[in-house]
This record gives structure tokens, sequence and C-alpha cells, in this order.
């Protein structure tokens, strides 16, 4: 069964957010999002089955019963659900128009669908939205892995003239002159001077981002023991995406689906957009022109279209990349001035191949701890998700959460 949820755009002027109030007194969570365990000191600590493996890599690399890396948690269900309200407030935005959600939105894999994501007044980013999910295993983000935490993140697209228009006084000011915001900011960091700060902005968003947690696909599942999640043609893609010709494990490592490196794949621009050279610019560093963060497969199939800029339309055309040969989406300058990683050769996999690798990445999707968009935020505007109809575009999802 399929329904309607519907995703726009809507601008109001600051005034208006001044006068606007809620409906009803909104209140803070006080238990874990699924998959935390609430702690005597009032903290949601993460658990999962790979909780019980140790190794990072067994039985080679692409193995089934891996670790998981470091993760973040310890926040309060309070910082928690706070973060999730501020998360879907069109509040946080220069002109009251976008929240977070409005490129990351959970029926879209929290990415936006746009090969790149559309900021304040309409104008275009550079580069596409990545998804959320599992950022509380990443040590560094955005495309180029130029931030180190979710908080220095954040303030990317939040203060970015193509992204949120916001700056830190007018945060700041927004959200202090709101009393259900200073009544929830007390509540969350209860110890703390009751003026809203920005590190309090950026914690509580930071502690929403690590509880978006997906690891429970039929992957999952068959990586645990049971065997019975993939039929017969998913178990051929796996051991393909496992294997020494295809080598997709090396980069896109289990559980993660990612090594969280930097790599050069020499991915063309599309509809002749300049040259995007990628972490060669953020860390000076000459051999990594056009590099970029390898993402996680987690969800991909929910996370159209792929790669940084939006190149491909298709799992299909994006895995099909891979094997047409070192280089051949560049130019013979742009190769000569390129250092391709090394993974980037000649695999020559056959269409029937290609087919079983993205059938075995279909089953990497797992949305059963997706939040639920809240039905409404502390600033009064409809959040992003629930938007009036006459303010939204309609697009078909299935059947998703939404607020009791």
């Amino acid at each position: 069964m399929t329904k309607y949820f519907l995703l726009g755009l809507m601008c109001l002027s600051a005034s208006a957010v001044a006068t606007a109030t809620t409906d009803a007194s909104i209140t803070l969570a006080n238990h874990c999002p699924p998959g935390f365990e609430l702690t005597q000191q009032n903290s949601c600590k993460l658990h999962s089955l790979y909780d019980q493996y140790n190794s990072l890599y067994n039985r080679g690399v692409g193995g089934l019963k891996t670790a998981l890396p470091t993760r973040r948690d310890g926040f309060s269900p309070q910082q928690i659900d706070l973060g999730r309200h501020l998360f879907f407030d069109p509040i946080l935005s220069g002109d009251k128009s976008l929240s977070c959600a409005s490129c990351h939105h959970p029926q879209l894999g929290f990415a936006d669908g746009l090969p790149r994501s559309i900021g304040i007044h309409g104008r275009e980013a550079t580069r596409a939205a990545p998804s959320l999910w599992n950022m509380a295993f990443l040590t560094r983000f955005f495309w180029d892995a130029r931030a180190s935490s979710l908080e220095e993140q954040m303030q990317g697209p939040l203060y970015s003239d193509v992204e949120m228009g916001n700056n830190p006084g007018q945060l700041l000011t927004d959200l202090n002159a709101n009393a259900d915001y200073r009544r929830l900011f007390a509540e969350a960091f209860p110890e703390q001077a009751q003026t809203i700060t920005l590190d309090q902005i950026y914690l509580a968003i930071a502690a929403f981002e690590t509880s978006l947690v997906s690891l429970n696909s039929r992957y999952d599942h068959y990586a645990h023991g049971f065997h019975g999640a993939l039929n017969q043609t998913e178990q051929e893609g796996l051991n393909i995406f496992r294997s020494f010709v295809a080598r997709c494990a090396e980069c896109h490592t289990p559980p993660l689906f990612t090594n969280q490196q930097v790599a050069v794949i020499g991915v063309a621009e599309p509809d002749g957009r300049p040259f995007d050279t990628g972490a060669e610019t953020i860390f000076n560093n000459p051999t990594w022109r056009g590099g970029f963060k390898v993402p996680s497969l987690r969800n991909i199939a929910r996370t159209a279209p792929y790669m940084h800029s939006g190149t491909f339309d298709s799992l299909r055309d994006a895995t099909e990349f891979y094997t047409l040969g070192r280089g051949h989406a560049l130019t013979e300058a742009q190769n000569k001035n390129m250092v391709l990683h090394w993974h980037i050769w000649e695999p020559k996999l056959t269409d029937d191949e290609l087919d079983l690798l993205v059938t075995f990445m279909e089953t990497l999707t797992d949305e059963s701890f997706t939040p639920a968009i809240p039905a409404q935020v502390p600033s009064g505007l409809p959040p992003v998700g629930q938007l009036p109809p006459a303010l939204q575009q309609t697009i078909t999802f299935e059947e998703g959460n939404s607020d009791e």
C-alpha cells in the first residue's frame, strides 16, 4: 500500500515566524530510539549484533562477521528528540523556507533525490546531498572529507549562501525568541545556562543524526547466520561483490560498506560542468585530485542519483562505470593529472554479473528505524514533510512513519 508524502519549499517572513504558535505543548521523549538502551545516567547506548564480533577484517576484506568501528552515542533521549525537532524545523534557514530535512528527507534515504541539492532562493549546490544513515560510525564528513565531526559539518549548510543561508546571530536570535525552544533546550541541557547557545544547537542535531542507524537489512540477517535471508541470486551477487575480480568490498567494506577513505575513481562531471577537484583542494594533496570520500552503500537503492554530482541516474549505470576501464570517462588531459585508485581497473564483468551486483546491493536496504517526522515543531512553521498541499510538490512513497 502506498500513500502520498508531501515535500516542498515555502517562504515565511521573520515576523510571521515570531507570531506563529503551536497547537499544543511539545514535549521531549524520555525514552531512547529503537536499538538504544536507556542507562541509569539517562544516556542512550546503541546495541547491535555486530557487538559480538571483535575483528574489523574477519576472513579477509568483506567477511561477514566483522565488527563495527567505534561509534558515537551516549546522548540523552531529550537531546536526541530536541535534535529531531530542530532537524525538521524551517526556522533554521535564513528565510524560514528550508530545514535539514529539505536535503536529507527520511523518505528519500535521508538524501533528496536530486543530482545537486537546491538551497535557499532556488540556488543549486555544487554536489549531491549524501545520505545520513549510520553517521554515528563515521569520522569524516562531506564528499571532500573536510569536516571531522557532525558539529563541524552542519555549520557548512547552515551558513552557506547556496544552502540554508543563515548566520549564527540570526539563528540564536530566532531560537532564543521562541518560548517553546527555550523550554525544550532547558530540558535537554538542564545543567547549562538557560540561554540557547550555538554549541547546544549543534550537539542536539548531532545527537539526532547519530540515532539514524541502519543495520537490520536482509544482508545483516544473512551475515549473522540466517542464510535463508538471501536467495541464491543475491548470494551470487554477494560473492561477486567480495571477489578479488570485482573488489567492491575493498572500498565498500562491510558492515558499514565504506572504508571511510578518499578515493580517486575518475568520474566525469555531468552536463559539461567544471571539473570538481574534490579533496585535493581541501588537503592540498595533488594525488587526491578529483578524489571523494567513499560513500556507504547502506540504503543505496533509495538514494539515486549517484556519485558526488549525480552523474548516474541508476544503480546499474553506477555499477557499470567500474568495469568500463581506467579513466574511460575523462579527457586525455584530465587523465594525465589524476592518480586513479589502483582498484579502478578493468574487471570485465559481464552484464549478468553487473545485474547480480545490483541485486545484492538492494539487500542493504533497511529503514526500520526511520524516525517519525514531527507533527509540529516549536517554531509553528509546518515541518518539512508535513507542509500544506498548496505549498508542496506531491511525491508518492511507500507507507512510512508519522508521529503518533
